[in-house]
């Protein structure tokens, strides 16, 4: 009995000490890649087979007071916060309170038409594609710029071609998505994805800067490539509380920027993003169902590859298809790509970074998801 005690423990002691080795030239290597580019700080998460197997945080949450980036710290995350917008419309949809194929217009309240097409219904599903055939030409911050009652210009929020014909990065998509969440659920924006997609994973975040802890949040830095400095975006985390004060329900939303604004850490992301890696479960909990989940990550156009809010990338690490998103926003870039099939996939988020890209992929993030790829998963 005491040498099967013996046995054991130094078997685990053997694990534990190559474990400890591997994890060590691991963090090595990605401080290189930080170092490559510049990196002033990075979280990162692992889920292999369905569960978080690695999490660490590298560098600076704060350039100026040289404080280091703890796995408890949260991001503005930009773009990936589409999914959750778009998750949250799904839940809607089940619920019966829209359908994708509604007219996008009537869902927001107001005449939503390219005037090249005039006669060409813009759905809610080629807003949540990306293929409305809106643009960002004159900004996203509020929706009086796509209103014709507000924005004498408002036609030029639209590009020459058809509604439903091409894929079109478009931010204004998903802030209107925003408005048409508050109308059809009647709790503001934030709340409702507080409520709905957020608690019941157990995940901390969320938009509203005021009801966070602002201790935990990130500073972002831009890279100057000229002076090689940083400089601290601060308006990353602007608390908009006047705005707020005068706030209406279901037009007012974009000072919450559904499109780019949820603030989370990279573990509780790589949680929500397990949620999808299950099509729509993670730990018993539904927050939409398969059918829904498998959508999302369905391309409605086969040179993009985007679905709704979650896009393919079969080129960002060589022989492999994942499904998930990126985000860049105030020197900010973040990484949340998985494989629904074999259940792994990874959370990167760097604050600051000098910024080089390939296919669309900012460089650091494919030299870390392929580092972490290498080690973990391979």
């Amino acid at each position: 009995m005491i040498k099967t005690s013996i046995k054991l423990l130094l078997t685990l002691l053997l694990i534990s000490t190559t474990v400890y080795a591997q994890n060590e030239k691991i963090e090595t290597d990605f401080k290189d890649v930080m170092q490559k580019f510049n990196a002033v700080g990075a979280s990162v998460a692992v889920v292999k087979k369905g569960k978080i197997i690695y999490t660490h945080s590298f560098g600076l949450k704060d350039l100026e007071k040289k404080i280091e980036l703890t796995d408890q710290d949260i991001f503005r995350i930009a773009s990936i916060s589409k999914s959750f917008s778009a998750t949250s419309i799904m839940q809607l949809v089940e619920a019966g309170k829209l359908s994708l194929d509604d007219d996008f217009g009537d869902l927001v309240g107001f005449k939503i038409r390219n005037p090249k097409y005039p006669d060409q219904k813009i759905t809610l599903k080629m807003a949540l594609s990306h293929t409305s055939s809106l643009n960002d030409s004159q900004g996203y911050l509020n929706l009086d710029l796509i209103n014709p009652e507000k924005n004498p210009d408002w036609a030029k929020c639209y590009n020459d071609y058809a509604p439903g014909s091409k894929f079109n990065y478009c931010n204004l998509n998903f802030n209107i998505i925003g408005a048409i969440i508050e109308k059809k659920s009647g709790e503001r924006f934030d709340n409702y994805v507080r409520n709905h997609v957020l608690k019941p994973l157990g995940l901390y975040g969320g938009y509203c800067v005021d009801s966070l802890d602002s201790t935990r949040f990130v500073k972002l830095y831009e890279y100057n490539s000229n002076s090689k400095e940083y400089t601290n975006a601060t308006a990353a985390y602007a608390p908009r509380r006047n705005e707020i004060k005068k706030y209406v329900m279901g037009y007012s939303t974009p000072i919450f920027s559904p499109t780019g604004g949820m603030k989370i850490s990279a573990n509780d992301l790589a949680k929500y993003m397990m949620m999808h890696m299950n099509y729509g479960k993670s730990n018993g909990v539904k927050i939409i169902s398969e059918k829904s989940s498998r959508l999302m990550q369905t391309a409605i156009t086969s040179d993009e590859g985007y679905g709704l809010a979650i896009r393919s990338a079969d080129n960002f690490i060589p022989n492999v298809k994942l499904k998930g998103h990126t985000g860049s926003a105030y020197g900010l870039y973040s990484t949340m790509f998985f494989n629904p099939k074999e259940k792994f996939g990874f959370v990167i988020i760097t604050n600051g970074i000098n910024p080089t890209y390939t296919d669309d992929f900012p460089d650091f993030s494919r030299a870390a998801i392929n580092l972490l790829y290498q080690n973990f998963i391979k």
